[in-house]
């Protein structure tokens, strides 16, 4: 498929599960088209760039290791993400990477997510939780801190900080994400307060 066909089949995909699915597995079978397709992710001018990012989270979803070779890209270009419905699914790509990343399983993710990619995950979920973003990029931007927050202490208190300062101004569904996160830091930190005290 030429890169012209592909952008074609990327203005026909809507928000149904089927199209984006069709899409995506135009990707799958043809791999050559991945940087095609994360290119017009961070296309954010382009309107065709939220279409691009449904796309991109099916293929991550099946795939996430197709993204290794373009992870310095993918992290530095995090913070364009504009459109909101393009913030959704590439915060739920970075979920894909942090749990593989911290899978019990040894993977190519863990040998070549360096801390600079953390970094800048980190940072975009952190503008994504304090920006006017809908509950579910928010809800998986926490999810990410919450994950990478094992790595880097100063994460927890300011997440715990922003979640409980937010909560109440808050839709059920992140207060339901946000007490599951909350309680999560909380167990993690009691062994620590114990070796501490």
């Amino acid at each position: 498929m030429t890169f012209e066909e592909f952008h074609k089949e990327l203005t026909n995909v809507d928000a149904s599960r089927e199209k984006r699915l069709a899409c995506a597995h135009l990707v799958l079978n043809d791999i050559h088209l991945f940087p095609e397709l994360l290119s017009m992710v961070f296309k954010v001018n382009d309107k065709l760039s939220y279409r691009a990012a449904w796309v991109f989270e099916f293929v991550c979803e099946a795939n996430v290791y197709a993204l290794i070779p373009y992870l310095d890209a993918f992290c530095a270009n995090l913070k364009t993400i504009r459109f909101d419905s393009a913030v959704r699914p590439v915060a739920k790509v970075c979920v894909f990477i942090a749990k593989e990343y911290y899978s019990k399983q040894p993977n190519t993710l863990k040998k070549t997510l360096k801390p600079k990619h953390k970094e800048l995950i980190v940072e975009a979920c952190f503008d994504w939780l304090i920006q006017d973003e809908k509950t579910s990029s928010k809800a998986y931007a926490m999810e990410v801190l919450y994950l990478f927050g094992k790595d880097y202490p100063w994460v927890y208190p300011e997440l715990v900080k922003i979640l409980e300062q937010d909560f109440q101004a808050e839709s059920p569904g992140y207060k339901a994400r946000a007490k599951r996160i909350l309680q999560g830091i909380k167990k993690k930190q009691k062994p620590l307060n114990s070796l501490l005290g």
